[in-house]
């Protein structure tokens, strides 16, 4: 969703050219924002639902007695229909009972005009305090059919700032479901997560978590989000703290360690048809490849990859060719080079011998020494991959790593 910032209202000239202007011009001070702490107009997108083809904006002007007057305007609406419109409490995301009820949206014009200073419960209201609202307007169908919604728009404090942040969520067991999740800061620091998937199918169900620490360690679940419709493989959830003493959302997203996990359905979790690591688990650009190289077993070979994530610490996966399906191989990073020998420092999940991969974070040693990316692109050490838990003297696969490379 874009975002609207409040404007001095100059003149009517000026007011018109808010109207049509960019909601990225950055020459609009932004609500809150100190260059422009007493507006007295602010506006807020109204998108569409549910392919309404209703969309537009939401004008809310002080008045001079104090009163506030919403302006609700949009396109997509057609003459002899009449669109109720409301100020919901909470988020759109959430959901929330009516705390204004607005004129209803004319369908030959587009347009509802609304003039108040109290909430349909009878508390005042002010616009400073609007501006500050825990709220959303929606414009309803019709009033035989309020449950439809065909334009949303949050308001007040949980109007978006713009900035933002996306992860992937890759295709897990289910062939051809992917896409991403965004984070989307609000003015209250609390973060809007819209999770986008493609190929879901319709009419499916797909509860969604995010977990945690890493997608390769595991973990429980940190925070339940909404779950993905099917038949438009979206779902969006507003998330006010993951923990910390701050409460902010966003914040707290880009710091944390943890994961995206959806799911085939509520009756089977154990399918991951998505997910993608999130917060300080995310990668960086940095990855280094070592080979391993054939060694006691021909034609099983291939290479361990470590790639650097934000906390500093490690995705290490282990790519071999040649394994047997069902084979369960035993991998390690030794002490010294191939060549010298040394002890096991760290011991990776086996291999299976089925896809030849084994994945896993790294950061610390088996004896609790913590080790960062950056360690081990100069660590004394190389890995040996073996043929099974009981033929541990058997290696199939075999590389020097970090200084010895």
């Amino acid at each position: 969703m874009k975002f609207f910032k409040p404007i001095l209202v100059l003149s009517i000239f000026a007011l018109t050219a808010f109207g049509c202007s960019d909601d990225d011009d950055d020459s609009n001070p932004a609500p809150n924002n100190p260059a422009n702490p007493n507006p007295t107009s602010v506006s807020y997108d109204l998108e569409s639902l549910g392919n309404s083809g209703v969309s537009g904006t939401g004008l809310f002007t002080e008045n001079n007695d104090g009163s506030i007057t919403a302006t609700l305007t949009v396109t997509g609406t057609s003459a002899g229909n009449s669109h109720p419109a409301h100020v919901h409490f909470n988020t759109a995301a959430e959901g929330g009972g009516i705390a204004i009820s607005l004129s209803a949206v004319d369908g030959a014009t587009g347009t509802s005009t609304t003039t108040f200073n109290a909430l349909d419960n009878s508390t005042p209201i002010s616009f400073s305090e609007l501006r500050n609202f825990d709220g959303y307007v929606n414009i309803h169908l019709s009033d035989s059919n309020l449950a439809t919604v065909v334009a949303q728009g949050d308001i007040g404090q949980n109007d978006l700032t713009g900035t933002l942040k996306t992860y992937n969520l890759g295709e897990r067991a289910v062939a051809g479901i992917s896409g991403t999740i965004e984070f989307a800061e609000r003015i209250n620091g609390e973060a809007l997560a819209t999770i986008s998937l493609q190929n879901t199918p319709s009419g499916g169900r797909h509860p969604a978590h995010i977990h945690m620490n890493s997608a390769v360690e595991g973990g429980g679940i940190a925070f339940p989000l909404d779950t993905v419709d099917g038949n438009s493989g979206i779902s969006k959830t507003n998330i006010p703290s993951l923990g910390s003493s701050q409460g902010t959302g966003y914040n707290d997203v880009l710091n944390y360690d943890g994961y995206i996990n959806v799911h085939l359905s509520a009756n089977n979790l154990a399918t991951i048809v998505a997910q993608g690591d999130i917060g300080q688990n995310e990668l960086t650009n940095n990855t280094k490849t070592y080979v391993l190289a054939e060694k006691d077993v021909p034609g099983i070979s291939g290479n361990v990859v470590f790639s650097e994530r934000l906390s500093g610490e490690t995705l290490a996966k282990i790519t071999l060719t040649g394994t047997p399906n069902g084979g369960s191989h035993p991998a390690h990073i030794h002490m010294n080079d191939a060549t010298t020998t040394g002890p096991i420092s760290f011991s990776f999940p086996n291999v299976d011998g089925t896809s030849g991969i084994s994945e896993t974070n790294i950061s610390q040693l088996d004896d609790s020494t913590p080790i960062t990316y950056s360690d081990l692109l100069i660590y004394d050490g190389y890995i040996n991959v073996h043929e099974s838990d009981s033929s541990l003297n058997i290696i199939v696969a075999q590389g020097n790593i970090g200084s010895n490379e």
